[in-house]
């Protein structure tokens, strides 16, 4: 293979071996203002510490120009846009990410490939459905819910909406499940409950946080407020594990 073949694979990701995403340009052309510009638009919190310390986690390697400034290529930004996407919407820790991008670069797992971001008539964007905002009339539909449902699940407190009285895609799952819940006779009523205690744990996450993600200045600064995503993750997953484990106990009990 000649010098210039095995350039051009490299640069576009034709060559055996490739990293995930497929068919997607390698070609560093981005400085790190210009790929967080393209993020966040989706991730509107992301930020250059950020990027710097999810590359710190090796889960992007971006080039380095002659001067030493990143440079960023499309396949960068997509990979950046994965990881972002399963700690926002999944709320996965870098470990597990870590692993899941490890098995679609080795070709162990499949994803849609990135495609065309459209957005809807109001001008939100839509990826994925974890990634959308959606009106009252939208979770409804996402959920296999009808507005009414939903309604009363706001009205009782299990769903909030933002500032902007929108959902984010993360509350599909809970109104669909709401909606199994109910045909056993568990009504939003019930589940309050179980979201005011879901809340005693983010208070708790929040308390273990909050050094790391007070740190305003000096050398500790750089990549505070992304530790203490990864940090709220990690701890988000663990009590989630827990508090399977400890549901499955009780319920053997019963049986």
């Amino acid at each position: 293979m000649s010098s210039n073949t095995a350039r051009a694979e490299e640069q576009t990701g034709d060559g055996d071996g490739e990293s995930w995403p497929p068919g997607v340009s390698r070609v560093p052309t981005m400085s790190i203002g210009s790929a967080l510009g393209i993020l966040q638009r989706e991730f509107p919190a992301a930020s250059v510490s950020k990027i710097r310390f999810l590359e710190e986690q090796g889960l992007v390697s971006p080039r380095r120009t002659p001067s030493g400034y990143r440079s960023y290529s499309q396949s960068d930004v997509e990979r950046l846009r994965f990881v972002l996407a399963a700690q926002r919407d999944s709320f996965l820790p870098l470990k597990v990410i870590r692993d899941r991008l490890a098995e679609l670069d080795a070709g162990l797992a499949a994803v849609s490939p990135p495609g065309a971001r459209v957005v809807t008539e109001d001008g939100d964007l839509v990826v994925a459905a974890g990634r959308a905002r959606y009106t009252t009339a939208q979770l409804a539909e996402a959920s296999g819910r009808t507005e009414a449902d939903i309604e009363a699940l706001v009205k009782a407190g299990v769903l909030v909406a933002d500032a902007g009285g929108k959902f984010p895609g993360a509350l599909v799952p809970v109104a669909k499940f709401a909606g199994e819940l109910a045909e056993q006779g568990i009504d939003e009523r019930h589940l309050r409950a179980i979201r005011i205690a879901a809340e005693r744990q983010v208070d708790l996450i929040e308390q273990v946080i909050a050094p790391v993600r007070s740190v305003r200045s000096g050398p500790s600064s750089t990549g505070a407020r992304a530790r203490a995503e990864s940090m709220a993750a990690d701890l988000a997953e663990t009590l989630a594990q827990v508090h399977t484990a400890i549901l499955r106990a009780g319920a053997d009990r019963l049986t």
